[in-house]
């Protein structure tokens, strides 16, 4: 039986986007994925500023190897996760969520699929600070990793 179902070709133009720039975002979902060489926290972002995109959800990778847990370290920090887990090496993924701070993303194409980068994170109350600086589009070249 074939069925015909209004609007099913055409993908969800939202979905697909990939932001760039600087966002006050709230943490909605974090999942722990464990894989063999690259175990990661996978986090699911909801945008509360600017305006314009408020309530768009930017997903992202934290990798757990060696080489990344600096990455993962500052974003716990940033974002005001409990420093008593922190110091105890340990990730609650129910005290990731609600977590608000300021993150900088990009995007990269590898193999013909495009991912989202989580670049730099800094405190909540450092929105203001950062908040004149272009949001949507891309960073100056040589902006360095702070934000």
């Amino acid at each position: 039986m074939t069925r015909h179902i209004p609007g099913l070709h055409a993908t969800r133009q939202d979905c697909d986007v990939l932001f760039e720039g600087l966002f006050l975002v709230r943490v909605d979902r974090a999942f722990y994925r464990w894989h063999a060489q690259k175990p990661f926290l996978s986090l699911r972002l909801v945008v509360l500023e600017p305006e314009t995109l408020t309530g768009r959800f930017i997903t992202g990778r934290l990798y757990c190897t060696d080489r990344a847990l600096w990455k993962l370290n500052w974003f716990l920090r940033d974002f005001g996760y409990d420093p008593a887990l922190l110091s105890r090496d340990q990730v609650d993924e129910k005290a990731v969520r609600n977590l608000r701070g300021v993150v900088r993303t990009s995007h990269v194409t590898l193999n013909g699929r495009s991912y989202q980068n989580l670049e730099a994170f800094a405190p909540e109350a450092e929105w203001e600070e950062h908040s004149c600086d272009t949001v949507g589009g891309k960073q100056e070249q040589g902006s360095g990793d702070d934000l």
